[in-house]
């Protein structure tokens, strides 16, 4: 497997829109358009790395967040590296529990949605130890203040399940530079809220090269893939998430999702309608239809009219339900072998180590540490 994914002189194009050292969400939307039309050219130049931590089931938050758009590029033909983040679980929580049945139900999730792992890599950090050992020469390359006041890690620590945070917490936005330069990904889908992230993975790539490359760069500095997807709340009009059990993950029955859906919350107004701003849980209901009716939500409002919050609940029940069974079909099929799930992160732990293996060799030979 070719390692060495160079940024192309259209992609270096794109990041002209703004400036190539900060990556400002006007700057990132610019590039991302730009972005966007290249994959369409030509999807054999970008490697995207993306990925999730074993913490529990996905849920549709995270479907039309981030796991349909992967398929998306997979089926464009952009090379997808899917990292199952199984050490970063640690990062706000004292034990990772569970850790082997949360990797396979992600794989699970990952080939039910149609991850191919015939053309994607599916791998764990666990497994690849030469990712990790990239952590060492790259956090020599970020001062602690600029870990310190990485908007992120804030956020992160304030909701942390620990009593105390650990070290691993700062060196999270690093860990996920190794993550994204260790296959060299030039591409990576990312949220607004993600983008101090990736500006710390362009900075430690910069660095790297400006220190070690002797003129010629090591590392691409990875563009953003801003990600248009819609906010989805749970069913308690708060931030949907694995661990408030507000969510409909992917695996939930017909009769699961239909009483989820009927305990969302709503509002007293009887008529129906789309309004983000001051009726955010119906209105997110209404996006939900509208996603898998592939309408807008102002339609499926047009055709509930006054019928109420009943009338809603039923139209998302049945439109969520019919949308996922073909996924948990295939789900409930995949679940049968879990000697096949083994298998198939087995072998993307291989590709990946190879990878990583090249890099890290890559890696030693521009810092002159081959002894």
């Amino acid at each position: 497997m070719n390692t060495a994914v160079p940024q192309t002189e259209d992609a270096g194009a794109a990041a002209s829109a703004g400036p190539t050292d900060t990556l400002g969400t006007s700057a990132a939307q610019a590039r991302s358009a730009v972005l966007e039309e290249l994959i369409r050219k030509d999807p054999g130049r970008f490697r995207v790395l993306t990925g999730d931590r074993p913490t529990g089931r996905l849920h549709l938050g995270h479907f039309f967040g981030t796991l349909h758009n992967r398929v998306r590029l997979q089926e464009l033909g952009v090379e997808l590296f899917v990292v199952i983040a199984d050490y970063q679980v640690l990062t706000d929580r004292d034990v990772a529990d569970n850790l082997l049945q949360h990797v396979e139900e992600l794989v699970l999730d990952y080939l039910a949605i149609g991850v191919d792992p015939a053309r994607s890599t599916i791998f764990t950090h666990g497994a690849v130890p030469a990712l990790n050992q990239l952590m060492l020469p790259f956090l020599s390359l970020v001062s602690v203040s600029e870990l310190n006041r990485n908007p992120t890690v804030k956020d992160e620590i304030s909701h942390s399940r620990q009593s105390a945070v650990s070290g691993l917490m700062f060196t999270y936005p690093v860990h996920q530079a190794a993550d994204i330069l260790f296959c060299k990904a030039n591409l990576v889908p990312v949220g607004q809220d993600q983008l101090p992230h990736l500006e710390l993975t362009r900075t430690v790539a910069r660095r790297f090269n400006d220190r070690y490359g002797a003129g010629s760069a090591v590392f691409p500095q990875p563009d953003a893939l801003l990600s248009s997807a819609p906010l989805l709340l749970g069913t308690d009009g708060t931030k949907m998430s694995k661990s408030r059990n507000n969510a409909i993950t992917l695996a939930a029955t017909a009769d699961e999702t239909a009483r989820l859906v009927k305990g969302a919350k709503t509002d007293s107004e009887r008529h129906i309608s789309y309004d983000p701003a001051t009726r955010p849980e119906v209105s997110s209901l209404l996006l939900l239809a509208a996603l898998c009716q592939g309408r807008s939500p102002e339609q499926v409002a047009a055709d509930i009219g006054s019928a109420g919050a009943a009338a809603l609940k039923k139209v998302v029940t049945e439109s969520v339900n019919e949308y996922l069974a073909p996924i948990r079909a295939r789900r409930a099929e995949y679940g049968q072998d879990r000697a096949h799930l083994r298998a198939v992160l087995s072998e993307g732990n291989e590709r990946a180590r190879a990878v990583a293996d090249a890099t890290l060799a890559e890696v030693r030979a521009a810092m002159n540490t081959c002894y």
